[in-house]
């Protein structure tokens, strides 16, 4: 199986390193990351300039873009044939809940829903406020020991594994649960403060805690142990909020905003 190897956190990050360690030994693995950190940037895009390259002596690739400027890149045939999976990680820190929809991990999984076989996002939830104290190599064990399970499995098209995986040693780690992503309660307020020149300036507040602590959401079953795997999907459809809005009639709503469209065709 050819793998694309990415992430947020960096080229060098040593998550990445880990992973790409041990699947390098399995798979053919190409690796292509930003040349420096930019988590939460999403599914950002680099539009108003080029990308620069930088070809590293392991013959990873740096690019000083985004984590979906990597995917777009990886997937062009420019560096490397057209892979067949996309793997994002391993990331410092969780992607649960609400982070999916801020996370550069998470986006370029995303970029990679389009190819033969289900991307995944990689994160290892730890409570550990320096990169340099956490070990890797546990979880990118896990990674590559999953890989296996998971190719036997019937997934739908353009599916995306976000998976979460607790900064425990693996004897501690209960097992995998198949999850919802779970809530969170809105992030902290902007912290204001100065730069050494006397400007005013802003640092965007933490994320909240989860809404709640409910059996079968991704923040639980990490809490007690447990790897999540949520199955997400980019169709932000919400079909609740659809099936209640097509009960309305669409002739009602165009008189609303001014619509004459019984005179539509006639004449």
């Amino acid at each position: 199986m050819s793998i694309l190897l990415s992430n947020d956190d960096g080229v060098r990050a040593p998550g990445l390193t880990a992973l790409a360690n041990i699947l390098s030994k399995h798979y053919d693995l190409q690796v292509i990351a930003p040349t420096y950190d930019r988590s939460g940037v999403s599914n950002c895009l680099t539009l108003d300039r080029p990308l620069q390259i930088e070809r590293l002596s392991n013959n990873y690739i740096g690019v000083d873009g985004t984590p979906t400027d990597c995917i777009h890149l990886g997937t062009s045939g420019i560096y490397c044939p057209l892979p067949e999976r996309v793997i994002s990680g391993i990331n410092y820190g969780a992607n649960m809940g609400d982070d999916v929809l801020y996370s550069g991990t998470v986006a370029a999984a995303m970029e990679g829903r389009f190819l033969s076989k289900p991307a995944m996002a990689i994160s290892l939830v730890t409570s550990k406020s320096v990169q340099a104290d956490v070990s890797f190599d546990a979880a990118a064990r896990i990674v590559y020991q999953l890989l296996g399970f998971i190719e036997s499995l019937d997934i739908p098209a353009s599916t995306v594994l976000n998976i979460n995986i607790p900064d425990l040693p693996a004897h501690n780690i209960k097992g995998v649960k198949f999850t919802t992503l779970g809530r969170r309660l809105k992030s902290e307020n902007p912290v204001r403060t100065e730069n050494p020149r006397g400007k005013t300036v802003y640092w965007i507040g933490q994320a909240g805690g989860p809404v709640e602590n409910k059996p079968g959401t991704d923040f639980h079953e990490v809490a007690s142990g447990y790897i999540s795997i949520t199955p997400i999907h980019s169709d932000m459809t919400h079909g609740a909020a659809l099936g209640e809005l097509k009960k309305i009639s669409t002739e009602s709503i165009s008189a609303a905003i001014g619509l004459d469209t019984d005179s539509r065709g006639k004449g």
